[in-house]
């Protein structure tokens, strides 16, 4: 009898200890004319590859810090996902017909199969954009009305859905109809062709006139709360910064430090970085200073450090980096060197690039204005190879001006480089003893060219 009671006494114990908590989901599934040899899953500090088959097929395990909103992306098309540890969810999508095709099984098919549904049924309702932001203002809200009432209705109506995505969700709709509203104004603007077109001053809900955007939750679950507060927090401090925000300090970003959503932050920073640590700006070290001690991404800090330093030998008063024996459209090869005595504006543009070639009008009247002064106007293609024959017809057929010059390496020349561009069209004014004025000078566009030329007494 005693053993008997120790028996059961050991099997009372097995039974009732707990099962071990899954740290991980599995997610797993099938895409038909799959365009791309991977699908990634990305959202807020998390990122991860998944093959894809020859078949199309694919599966990995996922672990997240906590559920929440992300994406997915196969090729070019991404689809919005709720993911949680202890998921075992399955996919089946066809890329001809990509956001039409996506489905789920499994656990955490409920959740997902609501966000594919409400993706499809925002498209519907919402129609063509010029149509959906042309309505006025009354007809407009009275449709993000429907559309949120129609979702609140599936929303509700799901059966075994997880709670907290039930509650997120439900903060995420609304953030969705504050993003339309917000967008009302200059959307219908443009496609009622009516520039001077102002929403009245009751259009906008007080709750999103008077939002403060300090929920780093919703920053993370919610792509429209995302660009809510990504917006006014980058027009709030343009609009203090004005039109000189070239010359700005870090004194003058110091808003930014008052950034509550850590993330956001980050973003902000990030964005301010990548054409604010300039050597056109006097005050490159403040904004540089300022930036990095304002960061907490350690790669997005390195890599500042590496334009800060290049910045460094960029900087008014320093000899400029040399271009040497660059094909000459009109014949024979042409070097920064052969130019000295003058004033070089040098056009770093490419036959491809949209903006270059808005920027080709005005650059013809500058060079028109300027024609007999001490400037040469020099115009270099960093086109690859194998269209140097669209460049040769391009400057024929444009009438393209100045000293027409072909890069020796494309993106990868020399001149370009040490000039750390990674974007064009890029502007350079180069002194007649071949020092820099200005590594990013103004465009042709910009009447600041016109003025730099003057102070300069061109």
């Amino acid at each position: 009898m005693k053993q008997l009671l120790i028996l059961l006494l050991a099997i009372s114990i097995v039974g009732c200890k707990q099962e071990p908590k899954v740290d991980y989901a599995l997610f797993s599934g099938k895409i038909e004319n799959a365009n791309a040899d991977k699908l990634t899953v990305k959202g807020f500090e998390f990122e991860k590859e998944i093959s894809i088959n020859n078949d199309g097929t694919f599966a990995d395990t996922l672990r997240f810090t906590e559920a929440g909103f992300y994406s997915f992306s196969v090729g070019r098309e991404s689809s919005s996902i709720y993911l949680k540890n202890g998921d075992a969810l399955s996919l089946t999508l066809n890329t001809l017909m990509f956001d039409e095709s996506v489905k789920y099984t499994g656990v955490g098919s409920v959740e997902n199969n609501y966000l594919a549904s409400k993706y499809m049924n925002n498209e519907t309702m919402m129609g063509e954009s010029p149509v959906f932001y042309s309505l006025d203002e009354a007809a407009f809200k009275n449709k993000l009305d429907e559309i949120f009432n129609s979702n609140k209705t599936a929303l509700n109506n799901l059966k075994d859905a997880d709670e907290d995505f039930i509650t997120s969700e439900l903060k995420n709709l609304e953030y969705d109809t504050y993003m339309s509203l917000n967008s009302y104004e200059q959307a219908h603007a443009y496609y009622t062709k009516n520039e001077a077109f102002k929403v009245s001053d009751s259009f906008l809900p007080e709750a999103l006139k008077n939002m403060s955007y300090d929920d780093a939750t919703a920053y993370k679950n919610s792509s429209s709360y995302k660009q809510l507060a990504y917006s006014y927090t980058m027009n709030t401090l343009f609009d203090k910064l004005g039109d000189d925000y070239n010359n700005a300090s870090g004194e003058d970003l110091k808003s930014v430090s008052e950034i509550k959503i850590p993330a956001l932050k980050n973003d902000v920073v990030s964005y301010l970085g990548k054409f604010m640590v300039s050597p056109a700006n006097p005050n490159m070290k403040s904004i540089y200073e300022f930036l990095s001690a304002n960061s907490t991404d350690e790669k997005f800090k390195t890599e500042l450090s590496t334009t800060y330093n290049k910045g460094k030998a960029l900087v008014k008063g320093m000899p400029s980096p040399q271009f040497t024996n660059y094909e000459n459209h009109k014949g024979g090869e042409t070097s920064l060197s052969d130019l000295k005595g003058k004033y070089v504006y040098v056009d770093v543009w490419a036959t491809w690039c949209g903006p270059c070639k808005r920027e080709i009008p005005f650059l013809k009247e500058i060079e028109k204005q300027y024609h007999g002064k001490n400037i040469e106007f020099v115009s270099t293609s960093i086109d690859v190879a194998n269209d140097h024959s669209t460049w040769v017809e391009m400057v024929k057929e444009m009438q393209l001006g100045g000293i027409q010059l072909f890069a020796d390496n494309n993106w990868k020349s020399k001149f370009v480089t040490d000039y750390g561009i990674e974007g064009i069209p890029r502007f350079i004014l180069i002194d007649p003893n071949g020092n820099i004025v200005s590594a990013d000078a103004p465009r042709p566009s910009d009447p600041k060219l016109v003025e730099l030329f003057t102070e300069l007494k061109i």
